[in-house]
């Protein structure tokens, strides 16, 4: 049943990217009810920077367990993740660039939510849910279960940051095609969190929090 739950959520996620081509280019073409483009400094740039820097790490993490362990769920489960979160890294990064805007800013991670001081940086966690260099670290150290376990929990707390994130998109965002997307990652992640709660507990562990 688990089996069929992971093709399930990475069905889904694929047939979102089979149309990510025709996504990024019909972005351009809707800029929000003005049908103007976004600004360096609206939610819908800050969204695309953001997260594209939080799919990042858990493309990282993902790899990382690849080699830790040989169990094929987690294996199969961590190539999802990495393989569609990419893509959309992608398509966020494609966006900025066809609106013309820096895929960088001077502005503290989350400025775009109203909440640039949540996330300190610290030991490289630069927003809410992020691993640190420190447990990124451990989690290349790990193996076997002890390596499942920890990536399971790193990524569920991941996970949530996310969706808080997409959350925020999908409310303060103007591009219609961009608050969907971001719908579709908290629908997705939220999916992705209940399976690694029961792989977790299979594996006599919980959530950290």
């Amino acid at each position: 049943m688990r089996r069929q739950h992971i093709g399930w959520v990475a069905g889904a996620a694929a047939a979102v990217l089979v149309a990510a081509g025709a996504i990024t280019y019909a972005v351009a073409e809707d800029g929000g009810s003005d049908t103007t483009t976004p600004t360096a400094e609206s939610a819908d740039a800050g969204f695309a920077r953001d997260m594209a820097v939080h799919h990042q790490q858990a493309v990282e993490m993902s790899y990382i367990v690849r080699d830790r362990t040989k169990n094929e769920e987690v294996r199969r489960l961590a190539y999802d993740i990495a393989q569609t979160q990419a893509n959309q890294r992608g398509m966020l990064l494609g966006w900025l660039d066809l609106w013309g805007l820096p895929k960088v800013s001077a502005d503290p991670p989350m400025t775009w939510m109203g909440m640039g001081d949540m996330a300190s940086g610290k030991d490289g966690a630069l927003m809410p849910g992020m691993a640190t260099n420190t447990e990124l670290k451990k989690l290349g150290t790990l193996n076997g279960k002890q390596a499942e376990i920890f990536y399971l929990q790193l990524m569920t707390d991941h996970h949530k940051g996310g969706i808080h994130m997409a959350e925020g998109c999908v409310a303060k965002c103007t591009v219609g095609v961009e608050k969907r997307l971001a719908q579709g990652m908290v629908d997705a992640q939220q999916s992705e969190i209940e399976l690694m709660a029961g792989m977790l507990k299979e594996r006599g562990a919980q959530p950290r929090s």
